[in-house]
């Protein structure tokens, strides 16, 4: 039968073994008539590279970030010291000091050029390792800030070392006697090192370690010629403090973690195989809290390195902390921009190094499918 109505048995599966359809025909007749064919948009390099490696893209966009974020906590200390009242050379100088002799100071210092050109000369050192000269001193402040870093690290190492393993391991203990006297003690004992502030902590000891008892060392000096033995007895109050400040932190992390895993089916089929609590912890629990305990303890260990200014001037400890203080207190502002951007890139990739961690951890990501 032939009209304009459908087509029937053989018409049909020719037009269909031509792969022509009434809509297809349609959609070719129409980018025809338009003139404009349609193109598929064909995947980027990085979202080829996302797709093919997403363990690899990650890292990479975790270090790409935080360069970003280190270029503008740059630019906002940098913008941050501009602001900041008053003027070098007439608190150098004195109120009694004449124009040409601020004029002459100032152009010394490079204080007469344009914010931006000091800005752009200033990170420009930095990423070479040279942060000027200090203003008050005349020395180098690269050179005075690699003595004084040393002695932050190594502060901060001991106290890392102590207080790490001893929140995982009080954390886990909590978790294994949740709910009975042990745990109880541990968190009454976290929540009040938590309620202290640092420098009260710090005083606590100083009374009743060097003065009262005279068991320990005070103010916590160090120099160059001092035996290793003698810089262990000369920390061990900041250290004392320190651990005492950022472990009840990480142990109620580490006790959340785990006991927010306890509750997951494969630790009940564990508990059902009649396994000990310790081991269920230690081998099933534990290794799949990791990666929030990582973060918490990342952040810690930045606030070891970043959090000492206040512990260190308490204890009159030659570190960094003490340094900058001493720039603030003078206007020494290469000084204090320099300190400024080195706490900051030790939180910022202590951070990055915890997400990474936190990623490689994550076995769906380490065998995708």
């Amino acid at each position: 039968m032939s009209g304009g109505g459908p087509a029937h048995g053989p018409e049909l599966t020719a037009t269909a073994a031509a792969g022509d359809s009434p809509q297809s025909a349609g959609a070719a007749g129409s980018v025809a008539s338009s003139g404009t064919p349609f193109v598929e948009a064909r995947p980027s390099i990085w979202a080829k590279f996302a797709k093919s490696s997403p363990l690899a893209a990650l890292i990479t966009q975790r270090l790409a970030l935080s360069v970003a974020l280190l270029f503008a906590v740059s630019l906002m200390i940098f913008g941050g010291v501009e602001a900041l009242p008053g003027d070098f050379a007439t608190t150098y100088l004195g109120q009694s000091a004449t124009p040409q002799a601020v004029e002459n100071i100032r152009k010394e210092l490079g204080l007469d050029q344009s914010a931006t050109t000091r800005y752009f000369q200033w990170l420009g050192g930095a990423l070479q390792g040279d942060f000027g000269t200090s203003w008050a001193s005349r020395n180098s402040v690269s050179e005075q800030i690699g003595k004084r870093l040393g002695n932050s690290l190594f502060l901060a190492f001991f106290a890392a070392i102590i207080s790490v393993p001893l929140a995982v391991g009080l954390g886990m203990l909590a978790v294994q006697y949740r709910n009975r006297l042990p745990d109880k003690i541990i968190n009454v004992v976290s929540l009040a090192a938590i309620s202290l502030p640092e420098f009260f902590v710090g005083y606590l000891l100083i009374l009743f370690f060097a003065v009262q008892m005279g068991v320990a060392t005070f103010p916590a000096t160090v120099y160059e010629s001092m035996t290793f033995g003698e810089r262990l007895s000369a920390i061990a109050l900041p250290t004392a403090t320190l651990v005492l400040v950022v472990l009840a932190h990480m142990m109620r992390m580490t006790r959340a973690a785990i006991l927010n895993v306890m509750s997951s089916a494969y630790v009940e089929t564990a508990e059902l195989k009649g396994l000990s609590s310790l081991r269920i912890i230690a081998k099933h629990a534990a290794p799949n809290a990791v990666a929030p305990v990582i973060n918490v303890i990342a952040l810690n260990l930045a606030y070891l390195v970043v959090g000492v200014v206040v512990v260190e001037v308490v204890f009159v400890y030659p570190g960094m902390g003490q340094y900058m203080v001493d720039a603030v207190t003078v206007r020494d502002m290469p000084v204090v921009q320099a300190c400024g951007l080195i706490f900051a890139a030790f939180y910022i990739f202590l951070n990055m190094f915890a997400d990474i961690l936190a990623i490689i951890a994550n076995p769906r990501l380490r065998h995708p499918r």
